[in-house]
């Protein structure tokens, strides 16, 4: 019987001997650079001529890992090869399948280090947000495995006289499972891993920018634990070519995508269309991105709500659909907390994450990205007032670095204000009172995450109620959603609210399926 299920701990980066290990990791996934990765499609490793080049956004000459990438004729067989594999895995009793979960996490936390350091590299995170990452990664196998168990077992359902009838949630079939790169572990490894566990089969696509780190899943599965082919195809490829073909195909059963709001809406008007040969409608599981507002009152503590503000805006450069993206501040405290704001923003250390567990800030994913945050900053100064950063930072390596930005005075309908900007720009909003930071909050498309700080109670309760999002948080950051305890997803264009790391999760892969015998 397994233990109740305990998040990952998080690794303390001041212990000597854990920072050492963090080097030596580093040492090691270096030694791999450049290094070949093929597709996965029906167990057979392909090699193909159109190769992906992953490279380091710190220092972009640098490359990660050369990456396959698949064809249309590619895509099309690789979900044929996971239909025939559905046949026999949608068998497997649950209890096995939930073991692959279980013994996926275990070789990934013995590996912890390495998982991390990959995403140092490949995606520019802070050492302690890439150790966030990779614990996530291993709390979603862990957590889905239990919950397979749980719902594994026959539902009973209300007795009736002379009948004995059972719920029994079956798997759906094949799964399209679209990560994106800003959580390349974590989220794509979730996203598997819910597929597989429910006795769907999977074909992933992963994000164009982080794809090594979805190789090494797949390795894990195939080449360690042996996962019978078919049943976990990888298979990179540009969104257009490929993307299309998986939505598309007749025999996709399900899309599981997180990613731009954009890309999610494409998918759900794809998805929604019945193609020759298709015997069901498709379902989407769509987490869309965000714009994160923290709303402070003037009962708050001007420090703490500075510290959660700055932390849910810039962690991992504010390249999470969960950051905080709006300070919208009441009057009275709109000063002393933006000063504080300013304060601690110019002090964050910008620089190549692979220095050292000190850098709380690397690049952002590549110089599209930068392209983009800078044409907003440029935006920004004409809706607002720039206290902190708006500059890229130069860099030997030609990183893509960049100043966390922080623009005050924004109006609540400028477009800084409503545009989802996924970096590091900060947009502060003044509040003439609690009540119109309420509507301010609240007047976006989106509704993913936000926070309140304020020691009023009537106002934590107005929030608790009228604050639309998917994960409110009361005086603390935004971000930071932990497995099993905040479970996660949004409203309106930030998805279906799909609440990954949580009890209802699993069901979103699976269908009920009654039985009753009469006796």
């Amino acid at each position: 019987m397994k233990r109740p299920f305990v998040n990952e701990p998080l690794t303390d980066f001041s212990a000597r001997a854990n920072a050492e290990a963090f080097g030596q990791a580093l040492a090691k996934v270096r030694a791999t650079f450049g290094r070949a990765y093929p597709l996965i499609v029906g167990g057979e490793k392909i090699y193909t001529d159109d190769i992906l080049e992953s490279r380091n956004p710190s220092n972009p000459s640098e490359v990660v890992g050369r990456v396959s990438q698949a064809t249309p004729e590619l895509a099309d067989r690789a979900v044929r090869e996971a239909a025939k594999a559905f046949e026999h895995w949608k068998r497997i009793p649950y209890t096995e399948r939930a073991r692959y979960l279980f013994h996926a996490a275990k070789i990934m936390r013995e590996r912890k280090h390495e998982f991390s350091a990959l995403m140092v590299y490949e995606a520019g995170k802070p050492w302690v947000e890439a150790d966030a990452d990779t614990a996530e990664a291993i709390d979603f196998m862990e957590y889905y495995g239990r919950e397979m168990l749980r719902l594994g077992k026959p539902h009973p359902t209300h007795p009736e006289p002379y009948h004995e009838t059972e719920l029994h949630y079956i798997p759906l079939g094949v799964g399209i499972v679209i990560p994106p790169w800003n959580f390349p572990c974590a989220i794509m490894t979730g996203m598997t891993t819910a597929t597989i566990v429910t006795g769907n089969t999977a074909v992933l696509k992963p994000a164009s920018a982080t794809p090594v780190i979805a190789a090494w899943l797949a390795e894990i599965f195939v080449d360690q634990l042996h996962l019978p082919a078919g049943v976990l195809n990888f298979l990179p490829g540009p969104g257009g070519a490929v993307g299309d073909v998986l939505v598309d195909h007749p025999l996709t059963r399900f899309v599981a995508f997180t990613g731009s709001k954009e890309v999610g809406i494409r998918i759900n008007q794809r998805a929604a269309a019945v193609n020759p040969g298709q015997r069901w409608l498709k379902r989407t599981i769509l987490e869309m991105g965000g714009k994160d507002a923290i709303l402070v009152d003037e009962t708050a503590d001007p420090e703490e709500a500075a510290a959660g503000i700055v932390a849910a805006a810039f962690g991992y450069q504010g390249q999470k659909c969960s950051a905080c993206s709006r300070a919208v501040i009441v009057e009275p405290l709109y000063d002393a907390v933006l000063e504080r704001i300013v304060e601690r923003t110019k002090n964050l250390d910008v620089s190549d994450p692979a220095l050292g567990p000190g850098v709380e800030m690397g690049p952002v994913i590549d110089e599209k990205a930068l392209k983009k945050h800078l044409e907003y900053i440029a935006i920004g100064k004409g809706e607002g007032r720039l206290v902190a950063g708006g500059e890229s930072v130069s860099a030997p390596s030609g990183g893509y670095f960049l100043q966390p930005t922080v623009i005050a005075d924004v109006a609540p309908d400028a477009r800084l204000a409503q545009e989802e900007v996924f970096g590091p720009v900060l947009a502060v909003i003044k509040a003439r009172d609690f009540t119109e930071g309420m509507e301010i909050v609240n007047n976006t498309e989106y509704g993913l995450t936000g926070s309140l700080y304020s020691m009023r109670r009537d106002r934590l309760e107005c929030a608790r109620q009228e604050f639309h999002v998917g994960n409110l948080y009361l005086n603390r950051k935004c971000t930071h959603a932990l497995v099993g305890v905040h479970p996660f997803g949004g409203f309106n264009m930030s998805g279906t609210d799909s609440k990954a790391g949580g009890s209802d999760y699993l069901q979103l892969f699976m269908q009920a399926k009654v039985v009753s015998e009469k006796v």
